[in-house]
């Protein structure tokens, strides 16, 4: 760590009003950034809908700010439609650094998901001479070393290449772990690397400067302990300038809090309240991912009832309503008696639903964006409609493109942190208009996040080891 990093004083302490304004690519990565600031100690909000000024009133106090969005699912087009505006209200916040919120797995593609395009856009509405991204995060098991992204799974660290969910990804699959050469398919900006020994050996500083430009190049900055986490958040701190933009995880948070304290601007220690039990909770999964088929097994081997919902039926217009009336009777009657329902649209990668669905989409002539988004809405209205006719008060929604359209479904406005539960996926309190969905306790989880029992935990408020 550099010795301006490990230097203690009050001098020239946070400035008043919002830190960080950020948009996130998908809902479950939104709550991800709410859960590393309100556990240390800065308050933060997140808005399901852009907010109207009445709404920032009544979050006034808080100290960064997001707005949670489905970009990881689009494509540039879209991306070039929608996110300007999205980029100018947060800017408006004042926040001296603006961050498109990505997932720490960095997952995304030319075509759909493209980080570049989102830097591309970011960029251009600032004066920086650089644009620092930060996607390591070792409380995450996410470790960034000589550009190469790592991640954890399973009690095993894994080159992203070779991670044995994110390599096959359905629809951004990781086939690169070097994050240069993965972000250059997606923008021509020139892209830069401050790695693990420059961070660590004090050189940071002295690289920085020699890669600052006015074509304000993507720099990266490895992360894989607590000294390049200090020396991350040092830097992007130090050198925001007038204002930043930033394409990070929850990364640039976990980096700002531990260089914040460094300096004794945050406490030293913080943390979160534990969640209390709920008597029951009920499930949406649209997740594909390894980790999700695992929680699902697991949660049918211990007592929750399951309920697959029929992905085929659902993309036809003449069954779906039928169809989401069987899953949810089936899982009022679930908790009619005692038990907890699961409702998931796949099982895993390995899933017919999953590798079949391609072929299926095809011979019906939808596009495959249409089908996804339709499955979505199905696992939403299921959401609503076991909200609407049950006392249910606690819910879990795995998957981002399904937190989405649930968030949105059920007329949520804004979400905080409730409690903690595993990194990066935290119990929240939603607020809303609508008297039945204020106070609502949800959990938005990504595919990754959790252990094979999280369901439970998320029930009993119990975490294992």
């Amino acid at each position: 760590m550099t010795q301006h990093a490990d230097a203690r004083s009050d001098a020239l302490p946070l400035p008043d009003g919002p830190l960080v304004a950020y948009y996130g690519d998908d809902f479950t990565g939104s709550t991800d950034v709410m859960e590393a600031f309100t556990a240390a100690g800065v308050p933060t909000v997140l808005f399901v809908q852009a907010p109207s000024q009445q709404s920032l009133a009544r979050f006034a106090d808080m100290r960064c700010v997001g707005l949670a969005g489905t970009s990881r699912g689009r494509d540039p087009a879209w991306m070039r439609e929608h996110l300007p505006a999205a980029f100018d209200s947060l800017r408006q916040l004042g926040a001296p650094i603006l961050q498109y919120k990505v997932c720490s797995t960095f997952d995304s593609a030319p075509h759909v998901g493209s980080i570049g395009q989102a830097i591309d856009l970011g960029v251009s509405g600032t004066a920086a001479r650089w644009s620092p991204t930060v996607v390591g995060a070792p409380r995450l098991q996410r470790f960034q070393v000589f550009g190469q992204l790592f991640a954890g799974f399973m009690g095993e660290v894994y080159r992203i290449d070779r991670h044995p969910s994110m390599s096959r990804h359905p629809v951004t699959p990781m086939d690169e772990a070097d994050l240069r050469l993965h972000l250059g398919r997606q923008t021509e900006r020139r892209i830069e690397l401050i790695d693990a020994v420059q961070a660590t050996q004090g050189q940071g500083e002295a690289r920085l400067q020699t890669l600052l430009g006015d074509d304000q190049p993507v720099v990266m900055l490895d992360v894989m302990d607590a000294v390049s986490q200090c020396e991350a958040g040092r830097l992007v701190w130090e050198h925001r300038g007038a204002g930043l933009f930033s394409a990070s995880s929850s990364g640039l948070q976990y980096a700002l809090v531990a260089y914040w304290r460094s300096r004794g601007w945050l406490p030293e220690q913080s943390s979160l309240p534990v969640a209390a039990p709920a008597p029951a909770i009920a499930v949406v999964s649209g997740s594909c991912s390894v980790m999700s088929g695992k929680q699902i097994e697991w949660a049918l081997a211990h007592g929750f009832h399951g309920e697959r919902l029929d992905v085929a039926a659902c993309l036809e217009a003449s069954s779906r309503a039928a169809e989401i009336e069987r899953v949810v009777a089936a899982s009022l009657q679930a908790l009619a008696s005692g038990h907890s329902p699961v409702v998931y649209s796949a099982m895993g990668p390995d899933d017919a639903a999953v590798t079949g669905f391609e072929a299926w989409v095809q011979s019906r002539g939808l596009a495959r964006a249409q089908a996804a988004e339709a499955i979505g809405d199905a696992l939403a209205e299921v959401m609503k409609q076991l909200l609407d006719r049950s006392d249910l008060r606690r819910v879990v929604v795995a998957g981002g493109d399904s937190s989405g359209a649930v968030a949105s479904h059920l007329g949520v406005q804004a979400l905080t942190v409730l409690a903690g539960l595993r990194p990066g996926a935290p119990l929240c309190r939603a607020w809303s208009d609508d008297a039945r969905r204020d106070g609502l306790e949800v959990v938005l989880k990504g595919g990754q996040m959790g252990t094979p029992s999280f369901y439970s935990e998320v029930l009993t408020g119990v975490v294992g080891d």
